[in-house]
């Protein structure tokens, strides 16, 4: 789905607001013509006129805000206003000038990204990928590739919850594998909890310095609470996970491959630290590559199945409704499946020999 900038998506609420409350649309406001189109017609290339509108528009939406009474008013009412308020504050930041509004710098969290699907999310994939929308989650049977449970969520949602809430209601020693996004510590040490084996693949490591050392190279002691850099310096681990090499950086032979920070390298050791380096060192091994390349085809294909002619995309408007036309999807697919794999009719279904 497309995205709205502040501007569109402030008129665009106002627009509904004025539209589903009576009374709402003789509130004087003077910010824009709503009746007309989307978008004012001024120079968008000037940042003056730019954050003028914008303050203009958000005083229009407080105006309609502070206007409009809570009582009486239905269901679907009182969530058009909930999200005028939401998009009239979730962007802007207060002024220069008293009174008046910018768009802030910062993006805010769990930013409502359109008013036409106020539950679709923005979510980073990579650095350079992103998506709109809602993700789908599968638990997939990796020998035949029937799809046990699905789930879905709004795109910026962890995945690792999700992930362990499909797996709700099943025995323990189950052999779960997944890709580097269900990778996370919190995932793991759950999964360990619940007493499955995690054949998960292990979030790559980032580097300071291309080429230079991952925090692997570090020799992470959590008991005593101590971290020993590759040039055999020790430093104590604070309570809140953060090792300072400081000054002990200056004349290190190691540096440039090390760090470029003039104040030296600082380490952050993750909570699950032990959990997440035996992950790493797991993924090493023919214990895990083996199980994971013979059974991610198969998931792969169910995956390929689901999202095949067109189904990549949502058809409805709001989490509900989309997370049952996922369900009515993975059920056809396993029906097919089923009779791929030999189910028969005869009379009643059975499976052919």
């Amino acid at each position: 789905m497309a995205t709205q900038d502040p501007v569109t998506q402030i008129i665009s609420a106002i627009r509904r607001v004025r539209r589903e409350i009576p009374g709402a649309s003789e509130v004087s406001l003077a910010a824009h013509s709503y009746e007309g189109g989307a978008k004012p017609v001024i120079a968008w290339d000037d940042p003056v006129a730019k954050d003028r509108l914008v303050s203009a528009l958000v005083e229009d939406a407080l105006r309609l805000l502070e206007t409009l009474g809570t009582a009486g008013v239905t269901a679907e009412q009182s969530e058009a206003v909930g999200l005028l308020a939401l998009v009239a504050g979730q962007d802007v930041e207060p002024g220069e000038a008293e009174g008046t509004w910018r768009i802030a710098e910062q993006v805010a969290p769990d930013r409502v990204i359109s008013t036409v699907d106020s539950e679709a999310r923005h979510m980073h994939k990579s650095q350079s990928t992103y998506r709109d929308g809602y993700k789908a989650h599968v638990a997939v049977e990796p020998d035949t590739g029937i799809i046990t449970r699905a789930a879905l969520t709004p795109a910026n949602d962890a995945d690792g919850p999700t992930g362990v809430a499909l797996l709700e209601g099943e025995p323990p020693g189950l052999e779960v594998l997944a890709d580097s996004a269900y990778g996370s510590g919190e995932t793991r040490a759950t999964l360990a909890k619940a007493r499955h084996r995690a054949t998960i693949k292990a979030i790559p490591l980032r580097r300071t310095v291309p080429g230079g050392f991952t925090i692997d190279d570090f020799t992470i002691d959590t008991s005593a609470g101590t971290v020993t850099c590759p040039q055999a310096i020790t430093v104590p681990l604070t309570s809140r996970g953060l090792a300072t090499f400081g000054s002990k950086c200056r004349g290190c032979p190691l540096r440039d491959r090390c760090t470029r920070s003039k104040d030296g390298r600082q380490i952050r050791v993750h909570p699950h630290h032990d959990i997440l380096w035996a992950a790493r060192r797991h993924g090493e091994t023919e214990e895990f590559t083996v199980p994971y390349r013979r059974y991610r085809p198969m998931v792969e294909r169910s995956i390929a199945w689901l999202v095949a002619d067109g189904h990549r995309r949502v058809s409805y408007r709001g989490l509900a409704r989309n997370q049952l036309a996922l369900s009515l999807r993975v059920a056809a697919i396993n029906l097919r499946r089923l009779v791929k794999l030999g189910l028969d009719h005869r009379g009643t279904w059975v499976l052919a020999t």
